[in-house]
């Protein structure tokens, strides 16, 4: 692992001391306390599995699992038993098929469009700033095309984040139609030969089919451009509200076709980091960023592994 690895590793296992305090604190003090698989231990751990929203559904898989392979081999030392449960924990989690893994992907066709869906408050501004520095850190070029068009403060925050960035933003103050800013800005990029495009949306849930129905229209929109995007379509969630997040995510994606990826934001704010393994399980949906802390260079790509080891290393 290089310096820079090693650095982001730190982050994460910081923005994770809640989650590993609570969660895994618990299932490491279990194991030394019983050493040994049986039925006591199995029911305590599927207690905590769904205490820390990991859920009832998931801890029944994991639990499962758990006791087939126990069956079949002896894992007697506290190691073991504790591998035995991360390994478990891995298999859970939906992988990505997107062409998109790191911020430096090779583009075989720009603009790669990146369209941002999720209810008001729950972190979409920021983690569209984030994205954007990261995509210009690794040198690629970047609009962000700021559809948000019933909320003024979105339009302020967004353009405050663009410049943070150092990257463009198309807005149309007089425009009160989304797909229209989402089109220019998507024009924009073809023109200029943008790599690419980050588009924020409205987030309003008092009227969900209305919402819906605006998403759906983006969309169509866009592809007049070009049929075959956007590329990706990232769901933001806010890891704090639990299960209402799982809610959130159903929702959206009966609605939205082609949800490519959840960015799970403030997971440094809560004990319950548990709901990623949860989203994973239920939704079928990659949890492709995670939010660490409220610096500019607090997103991290997510990695099952590290975040595995981040809470359980001891």
């Amino acid at each position: 692992m290089g310096f820079f690895d090693k650095f982001k590793f730190s982050k994460l296992k910081e923005g994770l001391t809640k989650t590993k305090d609570d969660l895994f604190g618990k299932v490491n003090r279990l194991i030394k306390a019983k050493g040994k698989i049986d039925d006591d231990f199995l029911a305590q751990l599927e207690e905590i599995f769904i205490s820390s929203d990991i859920g009832y559904d998931t801890a029944e898989v994991l639990i499962t699992n758990i006791k087939e392979r126990t069956s079949k081999d002896k894992y007697e030392t506290e190691e073991e038993l504790n591998g035995l449960i991360q390994d478990e924990l891995k298999k859970i989690f939906a992988q990505s098929t997107s062409e998109f893994k790191t911020f430096d992907f090779n583009i075989t066709k720009k603009p790669y469009v990146i369209m941002i869906v999720g209810v008001n408050g729950v972190g979409k501004t920021t983690s569209i700033g984030k994205l954007a520095y990261n995509f210009k850190n690794a040198g690629k070029s970047v609009v962000i095309g700021s559809a948000d068009t019933f909320r003024a403060a979105a339009n302020d925050q967004l353009e405050i984040w663009a410049k943070r960035a150092g990257v463009d933003i198309i807005q149309n103050p007089k425009s009160s139609d989304p797909a229209a800013v989402a089109f220019d800005t998507v024009k924009s990029a073809v023109t200029k030969g943008t790599d690419i495009v980050i588009i924020d949306t409205a987030g309003r849930l008092h009227n969900k089919s209305h919402l819906m129905e605006e998403l759906k229209k983006i969309k169509r929109v866009i592809q007049k451009i070009t049929p075959d995007i956007p590329n990706e379509i990232f769901l933001v969630i806010d890891a704090t509200t639990g299960q209402n997040g799982l809610n959130q995510a159903k929702e959206f994606s009966k609605a939205m076709e082609g949800l490519t990826g959840i960015i799970l934001t403030k997971l440094d704010g809560t004990a319950k980091g548990g709901i990623v393994i949860k989203i994973s399980q239920e939704m079928g949906v990659p949890v492709r960023f995670i939010g660490v802390g409220e610096q500019i260079d607090d997103l991290q790509e997510f990695d099952s592994e590290n975040f595995i080891k981040a809470l359980f290393e001891k």
